[in-house]
C-alpha cells in the first residue's frame, strides 16, 4: 500500500497498488459495520445480508485500476449496483479506508471529490460539483442525512455535519457544523457517530 498526502486536508490518503491492498480496504469496510476484524466467510456473509456492504465490496474491487475480467466483472455490477440503490459514487472517486454508508439510499458523490478514512455518509447526501472540483473531506468525518457539500469547499478532519446542512464554506477540523447555510456552533470537538475507525499506519 502506497499513501499519497493530501494538502487541503492534511491526511494520508491510501492507493492500492494490488489485490491484497484492495482485500485491506474490504477489511476496514466490514470493521466500521462490524466492529471486529474481517475473515472470508464473515465478509461473505455480510456481503449477502447487508446491501450497503454489498456495494462496497463491488466498489473497491473496481476501483482497482488493473484491467482483467475480475475488474471487467466488478465494474459491471458496481454499475448496476449505483442504479438499483441510488448509489451514485463511481468507481474513480478516491476514498480512503472504512468507509462506512448506514442506508443505502440516494447517495450522489461527483467522481472529482476526495473522501477521507473512516468516513460515514448518511442517506440523501449529495457532494457535488458543478465547476473546477468536488469537496475535499479528512478522515473521521460524520455527515448525517440530507447533507449538501457544494463545489470545492474542504471539510476538516473529525467533523461532524448535521442533518440538512447545506455546506457552502470550507469547515476547519474538530468542528460541529448545521443549518441552511451551514454554520459552526462548536469548535474544538471530536467527531460524533463514527463507531468503530479503522487504525492504520503510513510507515
Amino acid at each position: 500500500m502506497k499513501y499519497d498526502y493530501i494538502n487541503e486536508v492534511n491526511i494520508h490518503m491510501p492507493v492500492a497498488e494490488n489485490y491484497k491492498d484492495i482485500w485491506t480496504f474490504i477489511q476496514s469496510d466490514y470493521y466500521r459495520m462490524k466492529g471486529s476484524f474481517a475473515t472470508i466467510i464473515g465478509v461473505l456473509t455480510l456481503i449477502f445480508v447487508e446491501p450497503s456492504f454489498w456495494f462496497l465490496f463491488w466498489l473497491r474491487i473496481a476501483s482497482y485500476k488493473k484491467k482483467n475480467i475480475l475488474w471487467l466483472i466488478a465494474k459491471l455490477i458496481h454499475r448496476r449496483n449505483m442504479f438499483k440503490y441510488g448509489l451514485l459514487i463511481p468507481s474513480t472517486t478516491r476514498i480512503g479506508f472504512g468507509l462506512y454508508i448506514g442506508h443505502p439510499l440516494s447517495i450522489v458523490v461527483n467522481h472529482s471529490a476526495i473522501i477521507g478514512n473512516n468516513v460515514t455518509i448518511s442517506h440523501f447526501t449529495t457532494i457535488g460539483a458543478n465547476h473546477i472540483h468536488a469537496a475535499y473531506i479528512g478522515d473521521n468525518v460524520y455527515m448525517a442525512p440530507n447533507v449538501s457539500l457544494i463545489e470545492d469547499i474542504t471539510i476538516g478532519s473529525n467533523c461532524t455535519i448535521g442533518n440538512g446542512s447545506v455546506v457552502t464554506k470550507s469547515v476547519p477540523a474538530n468542528s460541529t457544523v448545521v443549518g441552511n447555510p451551514a454554520r459552526v456552533i462548536k469548535e474544538n470537538c471530536s467527531a460524533r457517530y463514527t463507531g468503530t475507525p479503522w487504525l492504520f499506519s503510513v510507515l
